[in-house]
């Protein structure tokens, strides 16, 4: 027979009481550290993944340049074409496509890639690019706002998932000590049990 659990009692644990044993201030301690661990373990590890996106961010904002490319084949396409979603939204961007394209570094390097440019682009049409300080291709960086939007929910995730590995573990702590303190339950309740339904003769 399992024993019997009564209407919950906010921190009864830490109250003095004849009946509580050391399994109970053991479990005290126990979600006490939990709680603290998952707090600091997510506030801390949120801070730092969101301070290092941002520092990130930041740093392809001074570091990654715009420069003018030139196409170096033909692009497929038409002309003016516009995709099927651009066509339904009325966007007049036209339709872009891969193309190869090359361009020249400050040090007067040559470099090529693959650039999206508009469908049906002429030989040595000049489009936009962005590179890296050793004049490879990037993408367009984040603007400060964006930054800041990614930092946030970067941090967050992290956060959420640092917390989430002493919360787990205390809770299994907790589920072990709670079997414990059940088991000596049921095992004093078998042997003193049956004592209850005598009579003194």
């Amino acid at each position: 027979m399992k024993a019997f659990r009564g209407p919950k009692v906010w921190l009864w644990r830490w109250r003095r009481n004849p009946l509580k044993r050391r399994g109970d201030t053991l479990e005290a301690w126990v979600l006490l550290g939990a709680w603290l661990f998952t707090l600091a373990a997510g506030v801390v590890g949120g801070l730092a993944a969101a301070r290092s996106a941002e520092g990130g961010l930041a740093r392809e904002r001074a570091e990654w340049r715009p420069v003018v490319a030139h196409v170096l084949d033909r692009a497929p396409g038409r002309p003016g074409a516009e995709t099927e979603t651009e066509s339904e939204s009325g966007a007049s961007g036209g339709e872009r496509v891969w193309a190869r394209v090359g361009w020249t570094v400050a040090d007067g390097s040559a470099h090529t890639g693959q650039a999206r440019v508009a469908a049906g682009s002429k030989i040595g049409t000049p489009v936009a690019v962005w590179t890296d300080p050793e004049g490879h291709l990037v993408s367009r960086p984040a603007t400060a706002a964006e930054a800041r939007l990614r930092s946030v929910l970067i941090g967050g995730l992290v956060g959420l998932s640092a917390a989430a590995v002493p919360f787990v573990a205390g809770l299994v702590v907790r589920g072990r000590l709670e079997r414990r303190r059940m088991d000596r339950w049921d095992a004093e309740w078998s042997r003193l049990g049956p004592q209850w339904g005598r009579t003194i003769g």
